[in-house]
């Protein structure tokens, strides 16, 4: 009996201890879901929780960020929060890149740029579709050598601004080479064509030999020379493909795939 009374008395201190741990991992579990933000609704690229920037300079930084997403449907995330604890700020920055969908579907285009000012710490991570176009070397040259020195100066619009400028110079040579095979593409089609044309004017040629009989039935074949509009409608498809991109307005996040690529660094 008394062994019955000694069970229960070390048994429900380690029952208590038990339920404690479960509410403590439990509290700090739903803490580190609820430090990632939600995705901004409406959808902005350029996203500052503590207000250390102006409204102009927010509004500028939208607006060159958007311009760039309309264009190459790559989206440059700026993202300023008060602090990213308990995840160290890489950790943090991959986490709203894939929660929020930062990027094009298919594409994983995107690219998060994460500055805490109360740290001093700044980290750029990339989608996979951006890591080879910015590797971890040039996301730590950027951070250290463009970003660090003008927010020492505390000039903070200055700093986000020739970032983003040499992010979208490095990712846009990425995309102007993914152009220039699609142009590859375009000069077969030509070619094709071309080969195509001479070989309809042969036809024709060969049975318009016969005299005015032939030539109705040629006519009838296919006329030559070619009417305006075939051309013309194809040109005129091609230019609406080539403005559709442009043409096109902010409207969301859509990709969201970050594998790790990125750097940081602190001020």
């Amino acid at each position: 009996m008394k062994y019955s009374v000694v069970t229960y008395r070390v048994a429900f201190p380690v029952r208590i201890l038990l339920i404690l741990l479960v509410a403590f991992f439990s509290l700090q579990t739903y803490g580190q879901d609820t430090v990632i933000p939600d995705k901004p609704n409406p959808p902005r690229l350029v996203n500052d929780y503590v207000g250390i920037l102006k409204p102009n300079e927010r509004a500028q930084l939208e607006e060159k960020l958007r311009r760039y997403n309309d264009s190459t449907s790559t989206q440059i995330v700026i993202l300023i929060v008060k602090s990213t604890d308990p995840y160290p700020i890489g950790d943090f920055s991959f986490q709203v890149g894939r929660k929020w969908g930062v990027g094009q579907e298919g594409k994983n285009n995107g690219l998060v740029l994460t500055w805490v000012p109360s740290t001093r710490k700044v980290f750029i991570a990339t989608g996979y579709g951006l890591e080879g176009a910015i590797p971890d070397a040039i996301a730590k040259r950027i951070v250290s050598q463009i970003i660090v020195p003008h927010f020492k100066n505390e000039e903070w619009y200055a700093g986000l601004d020739d970032a983003t400028t040499e992010i979208i110079r490095r990712a846009t040579g990425e995309y102007q080479a993914e152009a220039s095979g699609e142009g590859d593409v375009g000069d077969g089609i030509i070619f094709f064509l071309i080969i195509f044309v001479v070989i309809v004017i042969i036809i024709w040629i060969s049975r318009n030999r016969g005299g005015g009989n032939n030539r109705n039935r040629g006519g009838g074949f296919f006329p030559v020379p070619f009417p305006t509009s075939t051309f013309s409608g194809w040109g005129s498809s091609s230019g609406s493909w080539g403005g559709g991109g442009g043409g096109s307005s902010f409207g969301g996040f859509g990709g969201g795939s970050f594998g790790g690529g990125g750097a940081g660094g602190d001020y």
